[in-house]
């Protein structure tokens, strides 16, 4: 991970001298958180992914000069990540989950253990049952394991709000889960 002095120089050399080289450097240094809080707020869509990331950087290098350092560079580009994502949703409203859907995106592929294999499915069923603005916070809190003040930078909202929709997300996916056949009784 780069020190903060190394992004705030790389970004330094990206806006005075146009240093691809540089961009390249915190792309490759950041892509993999970018691209996993993508691919779980997509349930595991990855070309969706692939887009959503592809268009994050794009915004990230043309808007370069608006970076100004008050949180770290992957706090910006994940906010970034997170607007695309938001707007993407509000283009398509139809959101399709695919087949081979992975809540665990470390998991192995093969799992023949099939009640890990219907709790995977209970939890996918839950997780689509929340807005992508609470799906978006449960991803960042309880799988990216950030503070709540992380996530208000991310997303703009207020320390209340955020807390509000974790508290109302938590509940709909208790639900859910206990709604389903599959759950334990």
């Amino acid at each position: 991970m780069l020190s903060k002095i190394e992004e705030i120089s790389l970004i330094t050399r990206c806006v005075t001298l146009d240093d691809r080289r540089a961009f390249e450097r915190l792309v490759n240094e950041n892509a993999p958180a970018v691209r996993n809080f993508l691919y779980r707020l997509t349930m595991g869509d990855a070309a969706l992914t692939d887009d959503l990331a592809q268009e994050t950087f794009l915004s990230a290098y043309t808007s370069l000069r608006s970076f100004r350092a008050l949180a770290r560079f992957r706090t910006w580009l994940i906010s970034i990540a997170y607007r695309e994502y938001i707007d993407y949703t509000r283009r398509c409203r139809e959101y399709r989950l695919p087949d081979d859907y992975r809540p665990d995106a470390d998991a192995p592929a093969s799992d023949s253990d099939s009640r890990l294999v219907e709790m995977r499915h209970d939890i996918r069923q839950a997780m689509s049952s929340l807005t992508e603005t609470e799906r978006s916070i449960v991803v960042l809190f309880y799988i990216d394991d950030l503070p709540i003040k992380e996530i208000c930078r991310i997303t703009g909202l207020p320390s209340g709000t955020v807390k509000s929709h974790l508290h109302r997300a938590k509940n709909k996916m208790a639900r859910e889960l206990t709604d389903t056949p599959n759950s334990p009784e």
